[in-house]
């Protein structure tokens, strides 16, 4: 009785998957993910570009794109764990936001560990996104340009995403409305 039948997918299905895409390869909850959304939608242009730009340029994902770290996650435990410097600074916050001319490096203290040194190994067979320069045998990469929709590592439609949020939005504002009344 219709278990073979497969129907297409509904459009909130299709954007939702979208969304939690994006959200699960950035390590990043609902919430916050909102707060990224409602800061790339008050910037100017296109908020998908805008979207991209705000995720690519969190700091445990640059020290995942310079090959510091295996994965986000680990590149996360690096910031929150002091071993990552931004201009000369350590930031323990996985959240920063790099911007373009910054540098971020190994702590010189923390280049002498093992897992460390196996990481840069490791980082030599990567590639580099077109917005980093990587500098591995100063445990080092700068920030040269604004990360775009081709950099993500993996295809997503970020349209989508953007119609995801713009019906939540709408769908909060008439629950709100309706509740004034």
């Amino acid at each position: 009785h219709g278990a073979g039948r497969r129907s297409k997918p509904s459009d909130y299905k299709i954007r939702l998957q979208e969304k939690q895409k994006l959200r699960y390869h950035f390590g990043i909850l609902e919430n916050q993910f909102k707060r990224y959304m409602a800061t790339a939608a008050r910037r100017k242009g296109p908020t998908g570009t805008n979207l991209i730009n705000l995720l690519e340029s969190r700091l445990d994902n640059v020290v995942w794109r310079l090959g510091f770290a295996p994965t986000i996650p680990a590149a996360r435990q690096m910031v929150v764990h002091r071993h990552i410097e931004v201009n000369g600074s350590r930031v323990d916050r996985p959240s920063y936001q790099i911007r373009v001319g910054d540098v971020v490096s190994i702590r010189e203290k923390s280049k002498s560990k093992p897992w460390i040194q196996e990481n840069l190994e490791k980082a030599t067979h990567r590639v580099t996104p077109e917005y980093l320069e990587n500098d591995l045998g100063t445990a080092s990469g700068k920030v040269i340009g604004s990360p775009s929709h081709g950099d993500l590592p993996f295809q997503c439609d970020l349209q989508q995403v953007v119609e995801y949020y713009s019906l939540m939005m709408f769908t909060d504002l008439q629950t709100q409305i309706n509740i004034s009344y």
